[in-house]
């Protein structure tokens, strides 16, 4: 009687090795019959020597043959595998193209762009990297596009890429696709030809909501009933919040402009929203001197902030952690709110008149002219308005008295004020500055009063700043060495010649009501794209009426030209010289570049 036991072992063995033919008969088969390359699987009792001489016969495949077994084979590869084969092909696709097109070391340059890039990766995530863009854009040469709209004066506006969202005094809530501008060339070949201009595509509008004034006595009632006051987008994409004079934050999913959720805690009017970059996070402030905390993950009230004597009018969150910075305008404040920790850091404005002595006067005035004994230089801050984030530790504020003012959470007082940032206002006429028809020798005209800075914005863990005003004008501030300084960089824009009033031809007549900011484009070659909420009238008010459009206006900011001739060479720094100093352009920007 036969049995495994009593079967000698080189029988065993002569079955083993015709059971390994007999499988490998069959793989070889099945491979010429089917249309189709399938990679095979080893066997259970297959030699480690067999499969390197299957990887070998791989490997003299053609190209094509072994892209399609990949992807075959991608079904059987476990999420860490396919991530390691993802990342081992973009590494090859990067070291091809910069062979291609730079004739110098591409693994040296492999090295250098991925640890850079991990690194500011790193400290961008943790609120630590400070970019210097401010001298590397163009502002002189940005380019005008209006949006198509006829609403009242657009009180605010709010952009997540591609989309942007609009608001107005006539209770209108409006999405538009934002254009994508063709690109401009980065190296200009010709120095005397000027480079073409991108074309002037207008955004498209998607979806209009509309509220009534009518149903403001119906609680069910899903929309606004009074003028909003301002909107602003989530980060994720998902919502799109507005508050307005009715009391009331109205949340909608961000696709359809549906209506989610209606919160009607507010006890006044709603001034202004702000999310945590990355989350749901909302928060709100209002003129009943609150700051109010929301959760749109689940559309849920969270806790309310105390603290403000009056109305308070701005807020921005920060991004990474559980803060936020608001104004209080005439209690001339601006707090920063610890929600975790529950608490806060108070810092005061509301300085005063400054003039500057005789003495100084007549140094800088020359002997013919006539020297009154003393000349205001500022103005007193009456209420603080505006409000932008520079990091985590610093942050800027604008002023009804026209000035900006950099405060850091190490000083209770700012560490650095530019006075009168967008000019004063024209003076007023005799005849308009007073009802009487015959005025007396003894009638003064009220000297002319500042430009209240209506909007600020600012590209976060940048030195660029954008404020704008009553005057029509976008212009840009860089954040000078240390944090310690505000330095003018120019106008967004081209600026005409004096009109009739003595003031400058600008392309946006109104008062620009809020301001948003991107940048579009890859590491290290973005430009920007300034999106202006315009209106001939205050968000807030009435008190001023100027001539204009209201509506909404796209700036595209372009980078500086590096001209061809001046292109630097493997391993050469060029300095291209901005208006604020030199930037230095490496081999690594050079590629990013092309």
């Amino acid at each position: 009687m036969s049995s495994f036991f009593t079967t000698p072992a080189s029988q065993k063995k002569r079955k083993r090795e015709d059971a390994d033919r007999a499988s490998s008969k069959r793989r070889i088969t099945t491979k010429s019959t089917s249309g189709k390359p399938q990679r095979p699987k080893p066997g259970r009792d297959e030699s480690i020597s067999g499969s390197e001489s299957d990887d070998d016969e791989a490997g003299t495949r053609h190209t094509g043959e072994y892209e399609a077994r990949s992807e075959e084979s991608s079904e059987d590869e476990t999420a860490a595998e396919r991530r390691l084969r993802l990342a081992e092909q973009y590494l090859e696709n990067i070291k091809g193209e910069v062979q291609e097109e730079v004739g110098f070391d591409a693994a040296e340059i492999d090295r250098d762009l991925i640890s850079q890039r991990l690194q500011e990766d790193v400290a961008e995530t943790k609120g630590k990297l400070f970019k210097h863009i401010a001298s590397t854009l163009d502002f002189p040469n940005a380019t005008t596009t209006r949006f198509r709209m006829k609403t009242l004066s657009t009180t605010g506006i709010a952009v997540c890429p591609p989309y942007a969202y609009t608001v107005s005094k006539d209770i209108v809530l409006i999405k538009w696709k934002l254009p994508v501008p063709l690109p401009a060339p980065e190296f200009q070949k010709k120095v005397r030809k000027r480079s073409p201009r991108p074309s002037r595509r207008r955004p498209t509008k998607l979806l209009t909501v509309k509220g009534s004034r009518s149903h403001a006595t119906e609680k069910d009632y899903m929309h606004h009933t009074g003028p909003i006051l301002c909107i602003v987008a989530s980060s994720t994409g998902k919502f799109v919040a507005t508050g307005g004079l009715d009391k009331k934050i109205i949340v909608y999913d961000a696709t359809d402009l549906k209506p989610l959720r209606v919160f009607p805690h507010h006890r006044d009017a709603v001034t202004s929203l702000s999310f945590r970059r990355d989350t749901n996070q909302l928060f709100s402030a209002s003129k009943d001197r609150t700051v109010k905390v929301w959760s749109l993950d689940e559309l849920a009230y969270v806790e309310t902030l105390f603290g403000h004597q009056d109305e308070v009018i701005d807020l921005a969150a920060y991004p990474g952690v559980e803060r936020c910075v608001s104004v209080g305008a005439r209690d001339r404040t601006a707090r920063v709110w610890k929600v975790v920790e529950e608490t806060q850091l108070v810092f005061r404005g509301g300085g005063g008149e400054k003039r500057r002595p005789l003495q100084q006067q007549q140094q800088q005035q020359p002997k013919n002219n006539m020297i009154r004994a003393e000349e205001p230089y500022s103005y007193a801050e009456g209420s603080i308005d505006r409000v932008a984030l520079i990091d985590n530790e610093t942050f800027i504020t604008g002023s009804d008295n026209g000035s900006l003012c950099l405060w850091s959470l190490h000083k209770k007082k700012p560490i650095f004020t530019y006075p009168l940032a967008h000019g004063l206002n024209a003076a007023l006429k005799p005849e308009e500055a007073s009802a009487e028809m015959h005025l007396g020798p003894d009638f003064k005209v009220p000297k002319p009063q500042p430009k209240w800075i209506t909007a600020l914005a600012s590209v976060p863990f940048s030195d660029l700043v954008l404020s704008g005003s009553s005057d029509g004008l976008v212009r840009a501030w860089r954040v000078g060495e240390g944090k310690k300084t505000i330095e003018a960089v120019g106008v967004v824009g081209e600026v005409g010649s004096a009109g009739q009033d003595g003031e400058e031809e600008v392309a946006i007549r109104g008062i620009i009501n809020d301001l948003e900011v991107f940048q579009r484009g890859g590491r290290g070659v973005e430009t920007l794209c300034i999106v202006a909420a315009v209106g001939t009238e205050h968000k807030l008010g009435r008190w001023t009426k100027v001539q204009g459009r209201s509506g909404a206006v796209i700036l595209e900011v372009p980078r500086k030209l590096v001209h061809e001739d001046h292109r630097p060479k493997a391993g050469e720094v060029l300095d291209a010289q901005g208006e604020g100093g030199a930037v230095q352009l490496t081999k690594i920007d050079i590629v990013r570049a092309r």
